[in-house]
């Protein structure tokens, strides 16, 4: 699988150059995408056309905008996650939030409708991962959100 191919030749950089290449913005779009029941072949043919840069969302599936968000500790002293960025429009209908670890592995996923997204943190300041909790568990679905 070319995830499994990318992730391995990131580790392999990092342990050579002691900082991973910007690969998550790849990954967990692709794994949000997996998630919400898009097939690899129609993320593909979707993809094809966009650029790196996609003012608003990241994708759309099923008439749905998902803007995504990710997460990624390095595994170095003082890399724990403990700030996560906030969407700077409100251009999508959902967003996914995805916390990996070192390793790239997709350790919790959460979903986020934009009004109630808007309503919890339109106002704050400074987000958490904890602040993030708060949505809908997509990952690992045995442990279900607050909503």
């Amino acid at each position: 699988m070319l995830k499994k191919e990318l992730i391995s030749l990131a580790l392999k950089w990092q342990e050579k150059f002691g900082v991973p290449p910007q690969i998550i913005t790849a990954i967990s779009e692709y794994d949000a995408a997996m998630m919400v029941g898009m097939s690899e072949t129609a993320y593909s043919d979707y993809m094809q056309t966009l650029t790196a840069v996609n003012k608003g969302f990241d994708f759309e599936f099923k008439r749905v905008h998902y803007q995504v968000k990710s997460n990624h500790p390095s595994g170095k002293p003082g890399s724990r996650v403990t700030m996560v960025s906030k969407v700077k429009n409100y251009d999508w209908d959902k967003l996914i939030w995805i916390l990996y670890d070192e390793k790239y592995n997709m350790q919790e996923a959460w979903i986020w409708d934009k009004k109630d997204y808007k309503v919890a943190f339109e106002n704050k300041n400074r987000l958490s991962p904890n602040d993030m909790r708060k949505g809908m568990c997509l990952y690992p679905k045995k442990n279900k959100g607050k909503r």
